[in-house]
């Protein structure tokens, strides 16, 4: 890649934004595509993202369209920032348009909804033998966008391409690294989310800080033994991609998904919870998809199974916390580190 890579986001939410430019600020050309004309014809104008970010001033490099054929134009890489129920459509409008050189990558986090499919295997029907890349790590837009110092994880198959959109992500305050466990980024980027319902849930019944770190700490069990039983390596679910994003959305202000438990913990209706985020939540579909996927490989996985039964409307969050604290004693490893129980 060359010092002046063309980067088209994809995306014009909180996220694609603060990434589109951090890009810009680290020396990629860098275009930001969104569907409403309108909010990209403001964005363009004024330098900022009325309805996300609007605090922050964009780079002046950082060029915002709602023409995807012109972002798309001689771009080095296209890099997918919308939430996951959108992902499966943007990549049909891409098939035909993406150039040939194009390499892609995305940070959305989560499944296809309905299947429990992973995103990267969305990518392999739709661009096979293309250099493909998951973005993800803890790391909160508005933080991003302001420049505090975050750790991110690039991971593909493709390792030296991991490399080079590490190498563009990189700057004076945004690490950047770089593995080639591709599942197992997903999965860590997506389970946080659910888990992160149940924190948030305790937070908002007061259970105490005990309660918190318990369940993070058990919900880092039910990611590991997932991740494992699906072929992902146990180290990445240990590190930035799993137990990084996991403790920073269980426990952050910022995070729309421990808000949500958070409202339900306090007796919220979830539609009402939903209206007072007033963005995506991706953990109201990504439950769903998760215990899918527990069921596949015959896992039993209590706080995922309690928090989809919440978002589902069939219990209670104190139904579920008495659910929780009525399982049988047992030891914490009982067939080894990620033993089935």
């Amino acid at each position: 890649m060359t010092a002046r890579t063309r980067v088209a986001v994809l995306g014009a939410g909180s996220w694609g934004t603060a990434l589109a430019a951090a890009l810009s600020r680290h020396g990629s050309e860098t275009r930001l595509w969104g569907r409403d004309a309108e909010q990209l014809a403001v964005m363009d104008r004024t330098r900022r993202n009325p309805r996300y970010l609007s605090e922050q001033d964009l780079p002046a490099g950082l060029r915002c369209l709602s023409d995807l054929d012109a972002t798309l134009d001689s771009a080095d890489v296209a890099l997918i920032v919308v939430p996951s129920h959108a992902f499966a459509e943007l990549l049909k409008q891409l098939m035909p348009r993406l150039p040939q050189q194009t390499e892609i990558a995305w940070a959305t986090k989560g499944f296809e909804p309905g299947t429990g499919r992973f995103l990267h295997e969305l990518i392999g029907d739709s661009f096979p033998g293309r250099p493909a890349a998951v973005v993800t790590g803890p790391s909160f837009a508005r933080e991003v966008a302001q420049g505090l110092p975050t750790a991110l994880t690039v991971h593909s198959v493709d390792i030296a391409f991991a490399q080079r959109l590490a190498g563009l992500l990189h700057g004076p305050a945004l690490r950047a690294y770089s593995g080639s466990d591709v599942l197992g980024a997903e999965l860590g980027g997506a389970m946080k989310n659910v888990l992160a319902v149940a924190t948030g849930a305790a937070d908002g019944m007061q259970l105490g800080l005990n309660a918190r770190a318990g369940l993070i700490t058990r919900g880092m069990n039910e990611m590991l033994r997932l991740g494992v039983a699906l072929g992902a390596r146990a180290e990445t679910l240990m590190g930035l991609a799993g137990l990084g994003d996991l403790v920073l959305t269980c426990t952050g202000e910022l995070s729309r998904n421990r808000r949500l438990g958070f409202l339900l913990g306090r007796g919220v209706p979830l539609t009402q919870a939903l209206m007072e985020i007033g963005q995506v939540v991706e953990s109201v579909v990504t439950a769903e998809e998760v215990m899918r996927l527990a069921e596949r490989v015959d896992l039993d996985l209590p706080i995922s199974f309690h928090v989809r039964a919440v978002l589902r409307g069939t219990m209670t969050p104190a139904e579920g916390l008495q659910a929780l604290l009525a399982r049988e004693q047992k030891p914490e490893y009982p067939a080894g580190l990620f033993g089935r129980h």
